[in-house]
């Protein structure tokens, strides 16, 4: 037999063998991944609408979300189409409900309670979010990192958040205050969150620390995976839930910590926010005039509904880190989108 009809070639694999990977090969490299746009829209779906889906449906989530999305365009669109409050514009202490034009009322001088609601809403949410969320991630970080990696690692970092909670909270933030007086609200959010991130951090080290010897994240250890992703994929995860409630706490304490200084004239007046009006509404009415009281009720009750809207969200927000719930609203978004894409015309 000559070298040119030798069933086999080098490695032993014959000629046929090689045509047909080959064709396998060419087959699969002719399968097209799908547009950029539709991964885009797919992402969308699953990780944005399904969950989206999941908070809403909930009663609970629904009022939240209802109440935050209302102080964002307040926050937002608000300060654009509605004016400043002006001096004089009516009556002094007119009473809500009055007039259209004057929905919630005025204040001392006449000025549009309403207006002054809507620009001091921006302040507020600031403070949310430069100091709730700031400290929620420096208290998960450093919760996780001790609680995942041990040793020497984990008793610095306690020993780190245990001297941090035992300074007085109040004294801190008064003593920061008279050398450094912040007027930027972000400013003023963070120094208002540095002191709850220690609290935050030997609680989510005690969950770490439950989470770290489950039976996923020890295979996940065995099978070489890299440690960041197993933080992420297996201890986050599990993680998201707590972390979520104690965001809203943080938030809710740095809102009635702002407010409650802002009233007690600590900080100084460099933004409007409902602490401000709380104060002047103190210093500039007679309180036991029930016709002049709604320059302080009307900022309290706004400062409880956004609590109520962050607390009642984060309570609705445990359904949607449910595998289940969530893999069932991820099929029923792609059942739809198949859906209407058959259909003629689209």
């Amino acid at each position: 037999m000559s070298r040119s009809e030798d069933p086999v070639t080098d490695g032993g694999q014959s000629r046929e063998a090689a045509r047909s990977a080959e064709d396998i090969f060419n087959r699969v490299s002719d399968i097209e991944r799908p547009p950029r746009s539709q991964q885009l829209l797919e992402g969308v779906r699953n990780r944005v609408l399904a969950p989206l889906k999941i908070l809403i449906t909930d009663p609970r989530g629904a009022v939240g979300v209802a109440i935050l999305a209302f102080n964002v365009a307040m926050a937002t669109l608000g300060v654009w189409f509605f004016p400043q409050p002006s001096s004089l514009a009516a009556e002094p202490y007119t009473p809500p409900f009055q007039s259209l034009e004057y929905p919630l009322g005025t204040a001392s001088l006449g000025q549009e309670i309403h207006l002054q609601i809507i620009h001091a809403t921006p302040a507020m949410l600031k403070f949310v979010i430069s100091g709730g969320i700031v400290a929620t991630l420096l208290g998960v970080t450093i919760g996780v990192t001790a609680g995942y990696k041990g040793g020497v690692i984990d008793y610095v970092l306690m020993l780190i958040s245990d001297t941090w909670m035992s300074i007085p909270a109040l004294v801190l933030i008064l003593i920061i205050s008279s050398f450094w007086s912040p007027r930027d609200p972000y400013l003023v959010g963070l120094m208002l969150g540095i002191n709850f991130w220690g609290g935050l951090a030997r609680m989510t080290r005690s969950e770490v620390l439950s989470v770290r010897e489950s039976n996923k994240v020890e295979a996940a250890r065995v099978m070489g995976l890299p440690t960041r992703y197993i933080i992420r994929k297996y201890v986050i995860k599990n993680l998201m839930p707590y972390i979520t409630v104690n965001l809203a706490n943080n938030s809710r304490q740095i809102i009635f910590a702002a407010v409650g200084l802002y009233f007690l004239g600590v900080l100084p007046y460099t933004s409007a926010n409902w602490g401000v009006m709380m104060d002047q509404a103190y210093n500039n009415s007679n309180l036991t005039n029930m016709g002049q009281v709604h320059w302080l009720i009307i900022p309290m009750v706004m400062m409880i509904l956004l609590t109520l809207g962050i607390i009642l969200t984060a309570q609705a927000a445990d359904k949607m880190f449910n595998v289940r719930l969530l893999a069932r609203e991820q099929a029923d978004e792609d059942e739809g989108a198949t859906a209407t894409a058959t259909i003629p015309g689209n």
